[in-house]
């Protein structure tokens, strides 16, 4: 049976991945660590699961989608990671279902900038999730950038898109995901606000996003068996 597959972007991230799973035997592939899963996950779920660490940024997060289908042909593949949320818009610790990527950071200058940053976005199917769901879940869209939120650009975004967070990798793995026709599922949680004043990890306080993004990569690794037993059931093959 053909393998599912989560992509871990974030070095921090995949340290909490680690830590949960310490018995996981370790590969190498030519972005990162990866591995199957261990012997209680596949008792609740039944079906392979592959851990890959994919690397920071669009171009790793990108490229590592790509190399994990190639390898595996995945039939389905699912990003957990971290994003930061909009002042006033979202919580702290909520987790976004991603329903629709955007790149945002694509500054056209010769012809029409809008054209290119719709070349970009991406529609994700999530026709097959309902309710009741395995965690409370924002559905929303996510936008995508290759740098951390700039505070005097939060209203644009807010405005233009509708967005209530973004983060560095989701458009890019929706992205590469879509063009192999392969199902792709993005669960975010937003470990830290940012608005025109600022953000909370921002000015040397580092320890404050690694603090919650182990408290939101461990909700998400929880929550993941019922999210593929919800999967399987609507794909049983």
């Amino acid at each position: 049976m053909l393998p599912i597959v989560v992509i871990i972007s974030a070095n921090a991230e995949w340290r909490v991945v680690r830590d949960y799973y310490p018995t996981c035997q370790v590969s190498q592939s030519p972005f990162g660590e990866w591995f199957s899963n261990d012997f209680s996950f596949e008792r609740v779920v039944g079906e392979p699961v592959l851990f890959v660490h994919g690397g920071w940024g669009k171009v790793a997060a990108g490229a590592s989608v790509q190399y994990a289908i190639d390898a595996w042909r995945p039939r389905l593949i699912i990003n957990l990671g971290t994003c930061g949320g909009f002042t006033g818009e979202i919580l702290r610790g909520e987790i976004i279902l991603v329903e629709k990527t955007i790149i945002y950071d694509i500054y056209e200058q010769m012809g029409d900038p809008d054209e290119h940053i719709k070349r970009y976005t991406t529609e994700l199917d999530t026709s097959w999730i309902a309710e009741p769901y395995p965690i409370p879940v924002i559905r929303s869209l996510l936008v995508s950038g290759d740098r951390d939120l700039f505070p005097d650009e939060i209203t644009m975004l807010k405005t233009k898109y509708g967005a209530k967070a973004g983060d560095w990798e989701s458009g890019a793995i929706a992205w590469v995901a879509s063009k192999n026709h392969t199902p792709c599922m993005i669960l975010r949680g937003v470990t830290d606000l940012v608005g025109a004043e600022g953000g909370d990890a921002y000015n040397g306080n580092i320890s404050y996003f690694y603090r919650n993004t182990e408290l939101v990569m461990k909700r998400l690794l929880e929550a993941l068996p019922g999210w593929l037993l919800m999967y399987i059931k609507h794909h049983p093959n």
